[in-house]
């Protein structure tokens, strides 16, 4: 069965994600014959092809201490020729619709280009720097970035990354908030890609730096990303726990502009169960791409403070490297009535690992209580089997917990 071209999108990112070029130039070159002998990418095909090959050759008859920075240069090089046909081939099966512009005047119109337009004109960007660097176009700047951003997400651009990361520093608080945490979302979920962009990561890294303290509000930003997860606004808004005319003036221009102030119920619609699925995708990945590690860098308390808040989502993942600040947030958490049995699991685990078996067990076995039957609990005890060994507990002694709980 022929791959559809989503299979394919992510076939080439997994191999140029290990510089495997030939194996992602198969799937291009079956684009290009599909695009037919008038295709604009058939030079930049070859230059590449060849430009491999040499290299291959090379690498069987000598040694080049250059030649890892060849191949990342031409991974990025890849990358480019595979967005730009991405592009073309979308366009030419109907995926993605022709766009020709748009009435700056009509949020409708300027959320539905950004969104779906992939061959912007350089006026469409003159016009986005134009409307982020205007206090009286707020509104319309945050359509268009959250448009943009989601575009981005679907065809990787590399230019409109380039505005949003400008878009960071911009005068308007919410708008720079806004084109930051798009930033911070698409970095993580182009995280290998990246790798080969250095002019992206440069460009955020000098944003980050421009800002001052030190990326501390780029660092809260990530924060609140992670807690989105479980506290999102909108849902506070359709709540009641949020009214709407608590939020900043530009949200909720915004708001009036899309409608939804005249229905609470439709502030949920937008995020859809997709959405949610999403942002708890890129917030489990996270830890390990490099924006986290530019972020986090060396600091043992920016470490602890995220493994905090990751902890607060149900995510105990990061927790195990910080097990004294793990127990003592999570004893709060119980001490102040939580009835949740995986902060009982978790905080056992913090026993165990800190040599109290007995006050361990007991705590599981109150986990254990608070589960309908074995099988729920073990759904929740289970999955850290791995890391309890890990950190040193012998496997002999976490089977006979588990044997000694399914009684209960």
């Amino acid at each position: 069965m022929a791959q559809t071209i989503e299979d394919q999108i992510m076939t080439i990112e997994r191999a140029l994600g290990e510089r495997m070029i030939e194996h992602a130039l198969v799937i291009v070159r079956s684009w290009l014959n599909e695009l037919g002998d008038d295709n604009p990418f058939e030079q930049a095909y070859e230059d590449i092809r060849s430009h491999y090959n040499t290299l291959f050759s090379e690498w069987l008859t000598s040694d080049d201490p250059q030649r890892e920075q060849t191949l990342d240069a031409l991974t990025g090089d890849t990358y480019r020729l595979v967005d730009a046909a991405y592009v073309a081939i979308r366009l030419k099966r109907g995926l993605s619709p022709r766009m020709h512009g748009f009435n700056q005047d009509n949020p409708q119109s300027v959320m539905q280009y950004f969104s779906s337009c992939l061959k912007f004109k350089e006026a469409d960007i003159v016009w986005l720097h134009d409307v982020l660097n205007d206090p009286d176009r707020a509104s319309v700047a945050l359509m268009a970035v959250a448009s943009l951003a989601k575009n981005i997400r679907e065809c990787f651009n590399e230019q409109a990354m380039m505005v949003l990361i400008e878009g960071i520093n911009v005068d308007n608080d919410v708008v720079a908030e806004q084109c930051l945490a798009n930033v911070l979302i698409l970095l993580a979920h182009y995280d290998v890609r990246i790798d080969f962009f250095p002019d992206l990561q440069n460009a955020f890294m000098e944003a980050v730096a421009e800002m001052g303290d030190e990326g501390e509000q780029a660092f809260q930003t990530l924060c609140a990303l992670v807690r989105s997860v479980k506290n999102n606004w909108r849902e506070s808004i359709a709540s009641g726990e949020v009214k709407i005319e608590d939020l900043p003036e530009e949200l909720q221009n915004l708001l009036e502009l899309t409608g939804e102030t005249n229905d609470m119920e439709g502030v949920m619609s937008w995020v859809p169960a997709s959405e949610q699925e999403y942002m708890q995708g890129i917030i489990a990945i996270l830890p390990d791409t490099w924006i986290y590690a530019a972020l986090i860098g060396d600091s043992s308390e920016r470490a602890s403070h995220m493994a905090i808040i990751y902890l607060s989502i149900g995510h105990m993942d990061l927790l195990w490297n910080h097990i004294d600040a793990a127990a003592k947030w999570l004893l709060n958490q119980l001490r102040e009535g939580s009835q949740s049995p995986l902060d009982y699991i978790n905080y056992a685990h913090c026993l165990l690992l800190q040599g109290d078996r007995m006050m361990a067990f007991e705590y599981y076995r109150q986990a254990r209580q608070m589960c309908k039957g074995p099988k729920e609990f073990y759904a929740l005890f289970r999955p850290d089997r791995r890391q309890l060994v890990d950190h040193g507990i012998p496997l002999e002694q976490v089977y006979m917990l588990e044997d000694q709980l399914i009684k209960l």
